[in-house]
């Protein structure tokens, strides 16, 4: 059995793989668009003050994406 957090809940340094999105399609669609897709390995660079965005990293890509959008997202730990 494989541990499981919303990759909001990762701290900067912490990663894992993508198991799911949990979101509505125009969203996962977007999701998938920018390398945030199942299967694929992310990392948190960095976290925004308070409810501010994240960095993730996505193979040697980083991007920000909110952290509402972060809820949606399923990492096997």
């Amino acid at each position: 059995m494989q541990l499981t957090k919303l990759l909001d809940y990762l701290a900067p340094g912490q990663g894992g793989r993508i198991v799911a999105i949990h979101a509505a399609e125009d969203l996962r669609r977007r999701l998938v668009a920018l390398g945030l897709k199942p299967g694929n390995e992310v990392r948190i660079v960095r976290r925004g003050l308070f409810t501010g965005p994240l960095q993730v990293r996505i193979g040697t890509t980083d991007i920000i994406i909110r952290r509402r959008d972060a809820r949606q997202i399923e990492i096997a730990v």
